[in-house]
């Protein structure tokens, strides 16, 4: 293994916080009853205390029958759908991102649709010398953090595909969500509890800083770490010279060729643009349309329920959402992120009800709105002249983050030269983005750990496991 470069790590971490908009003062955290923390409920004051606690309990997770672990996680699963509601509007009041209506679905659907123990399926080969069999076995303790976006789905997601193969897991969550965190750490380590597991199986520390991320990232007893966040935080645990799975960032674009049914094209951007207020990775963020049904995909737009902005008043939102930072690059005004389409009208000096999900207009392609990913409920739209320079630009537009896309066409070639072209993780056809990770609007498993850095893309527990191999030579084929 690598050496820690722990100067490296401490660095990128002061970076990355400063990024995230970290607080100066401290914020008391509060389980929401009586504000005292049993480290029975998984929140510690410090890395060690809690990296201690966790491996006791992982020892004695790895060991318990699989019946039992399925109980776990069960109860896990319910006590996510007890405290939905409580845990959408703790967060939302909290960070101040998002739609409570749509947070509560999120937390259902982390509930329903994780992968748990069934997605460990052992293989085995028999035949003329023996037989071989492969299982999947832990890690030990996995680090991880998680975002103030989806704070505790990405916690209950986390923790489900971490535990199901024996390991144990210890957050570093947002600071501006650590509130909510640790009250639902707390209530899902009695969930575990409850159902037989050992205590302290998933842990926090209380006041996460940076400080207490670069100790966990260089924790001898931390062989995993699971990052989930923008480049800086990828940055960060790869200098930790650990096994790492990277959720990275992602700016997925959307292409609208002449082939498309430009109502349902519409609908469905505002539904996936417009979800949460476009705080989730694989939302679409700009549109690139072609120039023969670009009026008629705008008047669509507005047809469906999104309302345009004028040249000005996209000029004047750029201005309030947007500065230019020592680097060069665009950095985006958190006070506009994950807001409602409301307040970003109200920006430019338009009163619309909360109901309007997305703001719409026309920009050139090296608009701030198409370059950076802006998580907020207003979509750019691109003309170009044809679908291959929407596909180029698309491309230019991902960044090569590899993350996601989307394409509005009933031309089969053209959606196959999509795919080879943006070569993203995901790539949804004639849907909306939500409809690529899995339930409730698509098929196939979830998840909120969507690695394009590391190369597990939507990942389940068997990227958390190892892979152990039996074989017994000449013996035990049984025909």
């Amino acid at each position: 293994m690598a050496e820690v470069d722990t100067e490296l790590v401490k660095t990128i971490v002061g970076r990355v916080l400063s990024e995230l908009g970290q607080r100066n003062e401290p914020i008391s955290v509060d389980t929401g009853r009586d504000g005292v923390f049993d480290h029975h409920d998984g929140v510690f004051d410090h890395v060690d205390q809690a990296v201690e606690a966790t491996s006791r309990a992982q020892r004695i997770w790895h060991r318990q029958p699989l019946g039992e672990k399925a109980r776990v996680i069960e109860a896990l699963r319910q006590a996510m759908h007890d405290h939905a509601d409580e845990f959408a509007r703790m967060a939302c009041e909290e960070t101040g991102m998002g739609r409570v209506e749509d947070k509560i679905l999120k937390h259902h659907n982390a509930a329903n649709a994780t992968p748990g123990l069934e997605d460990l399926t052992s293989r085995s080969w028999s035949g003329d010398h023996g037989l071989t069999v492969e299982e999947y076995a832990p890690y030990g303790v996995v680090a991880a953090i998680t975002p103030s976006t989806h704070p505790v789905p990405v916690l209950l997601n986390s923790i489900i595909m971490i535990i199901a193969s024996g390991n144990g897991a210890v957050f570093n969550v947002h600071p501006a969500a650590k509130k909510v965190s640790a009250y639902a750490t707390g209530i899902f380590n009695r969930a575990i509890r409850s159902a037989g597991g050992p205590e302290n199986l998933a842990s926090m520390v209380k006041e996460p800083t940076m400080e207490t991320v670069g100790r966990l990232f260089s924790h001898q007893d931390i062989p995993l770490i699971a990052a989930t966040g923008g480049p800086a935080v990828v940055e960060a645990a790869f200098a930790s010279g650990k096994k790492v799975i990277a959720a990275g960032p992602g700016n997925p674009p959307v292409v609208v060729d002449s082939t498309a049914c430009l109502r349902s094209s519409a609908r469905h951007i505002i539904f996936g643009a417009g979800f949460d207020n476009n705080i989730l990775c694989i939302a679409e963020k700009e549109t690139f349309v072609v120039e023969a049904v670009f009026s008629e995909f705008m008047d669509a737009m507005a047809q469906e329920g999104a309302v345009r902005l004028n040249s000005s008043q996209i000029e004047t939102l750029s201005r309030k959402a947007f500065s230019r930072i020592s680097s060069g690059k665009w950095a985006v005004n958190r006070d506009f992120i994950g807001k409602n389409a409301s307040v970003l009208a109200s920006a430019v000096g338009l009163k619309l009800l909360d109901e309007v999900r997305l703001l719409y207009g026309e920009v050139d392609f090296d608009h701030p709105f198409v370059e950076e990913e802006q998580m907020m409920p207003f979509m750019p739209v691109v003309k170009t002249r044809d679908v291959n320079e929407a596909m180029r630009l698309a491309l230019e537009a991902e960044h090569r983050f590899g993350h996601t896309a989307m394409i509005h066409s009933n031309d089969l070639q053209a959606i196959t030269e999509f795919c080879k072209v943006i070569d993203t993780d995901i790539v949804v056809v004639n849907g909306p983005s939500l409809a690529g990770n899995g339930p409730p609007a698509g098929e196939g498993y979830f998840s909120h750990t969507i690695s394009s850095p590391t190369g597990e893309g939507i990942c389940t527990p068997r990227d958390f496991a190892r892979i152990r191999r039996i074989c017994t030579y000449n013996s035990l084929r049984i025909v």
